[in-house]
């Protein structure tokens, strides 16, 4: 069976006086020295506890990051998060993990690159988003690191709009080597024929798909093309994200989920080719809608093979309200089954849906409306 399916630095004195120097000096220079590290250490550790809420273990932790004697530098820098639209939460979690940057000059290193930032249209609220989650940003040369980065974007997906769409979805791409992490991934997808347009928007939406070894990016790529995915369809760069995604294990348990509710290799590999994201649901999920179509609606498993991406749905939002809805215009001799199909219900937007429950005749509407809403209350 196909591999994805089970894989995938002279002192001139006297020696009398070089022997004092030695005894005596450096111990005394030792003492100094300890003593004032004491103290920068105790101050750190309770400037981080009183301060910013750390736990002392967190912040004895942190300490040996950074050191200061007095509040001031450090509180300029919180001062300036705040001032630029961060919350504690997450000037708490830029400190955690990047403790330095509480010694940091706010306007020489990191003034410079908010700007740049909100100069490209991401919001203030966007900036403080992208900071928090990943604090390298804030490390990173703007001159030689983060400009030539969103310039080499930019260029490549032709737009600066969608170079700070890639750079919100995953700031890593900022500061890798692109000519040996993204470049020759590209040459892989444009050499199996892959649309470019297809691959931009791979790389925009998905770019870490891209942080992989070139061998087994390519490997990737072979899996998917050996599973009859056109790659000339949007749903191949969707595939190459999935599999990139997942070690082998957790693709084999995630396979054996769906197996165990009655699928076989040809179907599990059909509903794939579908909905690739029908993978990146976890197992608990997988079995909880099974679960629904098999044993509490008589669907079977056959419905996802049908409509994989019902797995992607919120069961208690979603499927489970617009069953009851379905299954109470079929009792009520409302729709036939040549009318409309539950499946058709579950894909629809909420305002589409909602129209269609108005559309039913008027007595009928305000019972499916209010048992709609009985069954979204409970999924609170």
């Amino acid at each position: 069976m196909f591999k994805l399916v089970s894989r995938i630095s002279a002192i001139g004195a006297s020696p009398a006086h070089n022997l004092y120097f030695f005894q005596i000096h450096p111990f005394s220079s030792s003492l100094k020295s300890k003593h004032k590290s004491s103290n920068q250490d105790s101050f750190t550790v309770s400037y981080l506890i009183n301060s910013l809420g750390f736990t002392p273990e967190k912040a004895l932790s942190a300490s040996k990051h950074v050191k200061f004697e007095t509040p001031d530098r450090p509180d300029s820098v919180v001062a300036f998060f705040k001032n630029h639209g961060f919350t504690q939460t997450q000037i708490s979690t830029i400190i955690k993990r990047f403790p330095s940057v509480l010694v940091c000059n706010t306007q020489e290193t990191l003034l410079p690159k908010l700007q740049f930032l909100n100069s490209k249209g991401v919001s203030s609220t966007d900036v403080a988003v992208m900071v928090s989650t990943s604090t390298r940003v804030l490390k990173c040369s703007l001159k030689n690191v983060i400009i030539p980065a969103f310039d080499f974007f930019s260029n490549l997906l032709q737009s600066e709009e969608k170079a700070v769409a890639a750079f919100k979805r995953y700031s890593g791409i900022f500061w890798v080597d692109h000519q040996a992490q993204v470049t020759p991934h590209i040459q892989v997808l444009r050499e199996a024929n892959v649309p470019e347009a297809n691959i931009m928007y791979l790389l925009m939406k998905q770019p870490r798909t891209f942080m992989v070894k070139i061998g087994r990016f390519r490997e990737v790529v072979e899996e998917v093309e050996k599973t009859g995915f056109n790659p000339l369809r949007m749903n191949f760069v969707l595939a190459v994200h999935t599999v990139r995604s997942l070690a082998k294990s957790t693709w084999d348990e995630k396979v054996e989920a769906y197996k165990k509710w009655g699928l076989n290799d040809d179907e599990f590999l059909a509903a794939f080719r579908k909905q690739p994201g029908c993978m990146r649901v976890s197992e608990n999920k997988i079995d909880k809608v099974m679960d629904f179509l098999v044993n509490k609606t008589g669907w079977g498993s056959s419905f996802f093979v049908r409509r994989p991406e019902v797995v992607s749905l919120s069961l208690e939002k979603r499927v489970v309200p617009r069953n009851a809805v379905y299954q109470a215009l079929w009792s009520n001799g409302l729709i036939r089954s040549k009318d409309i199909r539950l499946e058709s219900l579950l894909l629809l937007s909420e305002k589409q849906f909602l129209k269609k429950v108005l559309s039913y005749q008027e007595e009928a509407a305000p019972k499916l409306l209010k048992l709609y809403k009985e069954k979204l209350d409970l999924a609170k």
